[in-house]
């Protein structure tokens, strides 16, 4: 959960490393901290606090030249948010640094033999351990020495390593967490993910699972845990350096709420053809083997759990297979039975989430098969994945999921239309209609959009409301869903998503003068059930917010109706979350908050 940088070259390397991690702040804000070699000595700075925070430590210092350096901001786990357990962390001699993302599970036996050996910690982390051990096998050349503690430790992690008496070499050493090496002429770069040095370079190599990586300024070497030397694949970016950009937005989130439009259409681009059918020859997946499945089971976490409900309404509606959807921290500990006919589909916007990861391995080694959704190429999760669906939704770098979520959903839809028109469980003519209106979804959404200042007014009236339900019923539930965590994420306010029809049985009592209920209403065949609903909300007081479709009268229950386009039930779901997104957006944004960086969260949750 959190990001990492390293240099080698002629540049400035402060300056590099600074810039490097300002890129990667969205993987962790609570501490940061950068370690120079200057062939003398390692230079550290960290600090409790952001980026900026550093910065000003930065300035004060003075000149720093070094040869190498790594940097590192925290989002944390073991330890207290401070200057003491911020990274990066040393050894007993000064003489070996490391930063890591990422949890060593077995840190606590690790920590105790050292102790035992008269070993003495500064900090209550678990990356000391790994700086305390390098520390002992000076004897050995440094990338050998990480690989022994590769060996040793256990959980998911990714390192960064300097040692005094080479400054011209960082370590590096992936197991679950993200590690990407770019490459450059006379210079190279370690980094958690590629916007760290986009801006200098666009060669890359991907650091595959349980390999040590050997960076100089003239050359990458990679290493399996035995030694063995590893042919690496070497990719080019295809990403635009200004994608990492605000674009002229205030922020990030409110830019990729507007990239929404472009994203669907890329996530739709080459995957549907013009007799209406959808194409997915990128899964590689026999369809005579989808034709043998008998259950499905969706697992993921957080925003993408939402789409794994909406996935749930879909494939049930269109194929008759049975679907269970699990949050993936729970599924493997719940025993569920899997198969050689069971299909498992993980989602996850990063493709790194840690619980997704071990959620879908478990399904691997029951037989099941496995498809990933995921938005990074070469992710963790496509590489363990049998098939893997890409949502294209490009680079995000708000922490709370908007673009990643709606590609999510249209990625499901397109799944699930592809598995009913492989098991033949709907109508050609259907399938057309329905992938028709898929096409229509970009200038939809771009429709609502347009809404934005009207919501923003809107949103106003609720600048100091702390109590929020939202409610929906069917492929409007998951939006609810959504909306509410959108509006927890950013805002701060208590937001509850709940099955409208679930009220009565508890939750109505919390409904007085002063809350306020949103209500989504576009699924035709409940929406009369849903209105209903929303009547008993209203009689106890609650001011009423509907998200209904274009033409279809909602009654007087509403005291304010937030329009979107018609369309087929469970693809309005994509339509129906954009006025929910702004409106967290723009509560937040009223009340002063900072609504990329929201506080407690990261972008890639790495850890169990």
């Amino acid at each position: 959960m959190c990001g990492i940088v390293g240099y080698v070259g002629p540049r400035p390397v402060i300056d590099v490393l600074v810039s490097g991690l300002a890129r990667l702040e969205y993987r962790g804000y609570d501490s940061a901290g950068v370690a120079l070699n200057q062939g003398d000595k390692l230079k550290l700075i960290k600090t409790a606090g952001r980026i900026t925070d550093l910065e000003a430590l930065v300035s004060a210092a003075g000149p720093l030249e070094a040869f190498s350096g790594i940097g590192h901001t925290r989002w944390a786990t073991h330890g207290a948010p401070n200057t003491v357990n911020a990274h990066p962390h040393v050894d007993a001699f000064g003489e070996v640094v490391v930063v890591h993302n990422g949890i060593i599970e077995n840190w606590v036996d690790l920590k105790k033999k050292l102790v035992e050996t008269g070993h003495v910690f500064q900090s209550s982390t678990d990356t000391e351990v790994v700086a305390h051990m390098i520390g002992d096998l000076s004897d050995l050349p440094l990338v050998e020495a990480v690989r022994d503690v590769m060996n040793h430790a256990e959980g998911a992690l990714a390192l960064a390593v300097m040692r005094r008496s080479d400054p011209d070499v960082i370590v590096g050493a992936r197991r679950g967490s993200p590690l990407v090496v770019g490459r450059g002429d006379g210079e190279n770069f370690l980094a958690s993910d590629i916007p760290a040095f986009l801006e200098h370079t666009r060669e890359m190599v991907i650091i595959d699972d349980d390999r040590v990586v050997e960076v100089s300024s003239t050359s990458v070497r990679v290493f399996d845990l035995d030694g063995n030397e590893i042919e690496p694949e070497h990719r080019k970016i295809e990403w635009d350096f200004e994608a990492a950009e605000k674009g002229g937005f205030p922020t990030f989130m409110l830019k990729e709420i507007h990239e929404q439009p472009h994203a669907i259409a890329d996530t739709l681009a080459s995957r549907v053809s013009g007799t209406g059918r959808v194409v997915l020859d990128e899964l590689e997946i026999d369809n005579a083997l989808l034709r043998t499945i008998d259950k499905v089971f969706v697992v993921a976490c957080g925003t993408s759990f939402h789409a794994a409900m909406m996935a749930k309404y879909a494939i049930e509606r269109w194929t008759r297979l049975p679907v269970e959807i699990d949050i993936a921290s729970e599924f493997r500990y719940r025993d569920p039975v899997l198969d050689a006919r069971s299909l498992v589909i993980g989602i996850s916007q990063s493709g790194e989430t840690i619980d997704t990861l071990a959620a879908v391995r478990y399904a691997k080694a029951q037989g099941a098969n496995l498809i990933g959704v995921s938005n990074v190429i070469d992710s963790a999760l496509a590489r363990e994945s049998h098939a893997v669906l890409y949502t294209r939704a490009g680079l995000e770098i708000g922490v709370a999921a908007t673009k990643t979520f709606t590609t999510q959903l249209v990625a499901m839809q397109l799944l699930g239309l592809y598995l009913a028109q492989v098991r033949g469980t709907l109508d050609p003519g259907a399938i057309e209609l329905l992938v028709r209106d898929l096409q229509k979804l970009p200038s939809q959404v771009e429709k609502v959009l347009s809404t934005s200042a009207e919501i923003e007014q809107l949103s106003r009236l609720w600048t100091d409301t702390r109590d929020f339900f939202f409610l929906g019923r069917s492929g409007d539930f998951p939006v609810a869903m959504e909306g509410a965590l959108k509006l927890k994420e950013i805002a701060y306010v208590r937001a509850e998503g709940y099955a409208a029809g679930e009220m009565k049985h508890g939750p109505i009592a919390l409904i007085e003068k002063g809350v306020v209920v949103v209500g989504v209403a576009t699924d035709s065949h409940v929406r009369s059930k849903t209105l209903s609903n929303m009547e008993e909300m209203k009689a106890r007081g609650g001011t009423i917010v509907l998200v209904a479709e274009d033409g279809h009268d909602v009654g007087g229950v509403a005291d304010h109706v937030i329009r979107v386009p018609a369309g087929p039930d469970l693809l309005c779901t994509v339509t129906a979350v954009i006025p929910l997104q702004l409106l967290a957006y723009h509560i937040a944004t009223a009340r002063g908050l900072d609504v990329d960086k929201p506080r407690n969260l990261a972008k890639t949750v790495t850890v169990e």
